[in-house]
């Protein structure tokens, strides 16, 4: 496990710049919502306005483009962010945070820029549904359906499928996971070369023992938000044993070369730590590295914040190391 000077001043234990950073969020949020009284649908509206602010800025792109994959009766979206105009290019199939049920390819949309610019690879958001209305596992039935017409249409959009990685923040970490591993047992993720988890949610059950604060803004997610969040995403108690809806119960033997970004003051640092451990146990090639004075979803601060623009750059880096061979 790494640990990494912070190189900005810290307070309380927290970085100062994404101190600041989770202070504007908390302050628009406030100014935005009526606690207990907006509908899912305004939560997820006011969500995207706190975020506009975050997304601004950052890499232009060569091209973005939307595009539809045929699944079952309907269809997915995805979003394609093309830093360059190169063919046969690896990929980097994304998957956004926000607890399964709040958040979107807009909320994420300057991470994915900053992927693919930092890597040079294509980027590839997926508009998976959202829960309650959509439970367990039907986020993961999408997201394997667009790495499978990936791995047969993917050229047509200059991709390399047999150099793919997949990655995502929070819950989108989760889904990740529990999508490479559904399709490692299906003997269908010969291209996925690497899996990027950032700040994951592994484990339904898991006790939050290193920060016990439940109520603190500053974390950007309490443990009764967490919980709410698995409430909304699993269709009932018996989902906790399922490994594709908590990996940390599965066997994660032939997973793929793995980079976990982690964040130092979050509720969900104790499982990362054991996921990586796990992962490690049974020879995964794991680099896991916790960056200090962090807090969830820190990686959206990289407008304000040095130690997320590097954990961007270490992240990026990996991942180019990883998928050019």
């Amino acid at each position: 496990m790494k640990i990494k000077p912070a190189e900005a001043v810290r307070e309380n234990g927290i970085d100062m710049e994404i101190q600041l950073f989770a202070h504007i969020i908390q302050q628009d949020y406030a100014c935005l919502a009526t606690p207990g009284q907006s509908s899912l649908a305004e939560q997820r509206g006011i969500a995207e306005r706190v975020r506009k602010r975050w997304v601004m800025g950052g890499p232009e792109m060569f091209r973005v483009s939307n595009h539809r994959v045929p699944f079952r009766e309907g269809q997915v979206g995805i979003r394609l962010f093309e830093p360059d105009a190169a063919t046969d290019s690896p990929a980097l199939v994304y998957l956004h945070g926000g607890g399964w049920t709040i958040f979107s390819l807009e909320t994420h949309d300057r991470l994915m820029r900053e992927y693919a610019a930092r890597t040079g690879f294509k980027v590839v958001g997926v508009d998976f549904s959202l829960a309650p209305e959509n439970k367990f596992p039907s986020q993961i039935d999408e997201i394997e359906a667009v790495i499978t017409w990936l791995q047969i249409e993917g050229s047509r959009l200059g991709i390399c499928p047999e150099r793919l990685a997949i990655g995502g923040d929070s819950a989108g970490a989760n889904l990740a996971m529990a999508t490479c591993l559904r399709m490692r047992d299906r003997g269908l993720a010969s291209g996925i070369r690497a899996m990027l988890l950032c700040y994951g949610a592994f484990d339904a059950g898991a006790p939050y023992t290193t920060h016990e604060i439940e109520t603190d803004a500053n974390f950007l997610l309490t443990h009764e938000e967490m919980r709410g969040f698995w409430r909304n995403y699993l269709r009932g108690p018996a989902d906790v044993s399922d490994p594709l809806a908590c990996p940390m119960r599965a066997d994660l033997r032939a997973m793929p070369s793995t980079f976990m970004a982690i964040a130092d003051w979050d509720i969900l640092l104790d499982e990362n730590l054991s996921m990586a451990a796990k992962l490690t146990k049974v020879g995964v090639m794991v680099e896991a590295v916790v960056y200090p004075g962090t807090t969830h979803s820190f990686l959206e601060a990289v407008s304000i914040a040095r130690i997320s623009d590097r954990a961007l750059a270490e992240t990026s880096g990996w991942l180019g190391n990883s998928l050019n061979y």
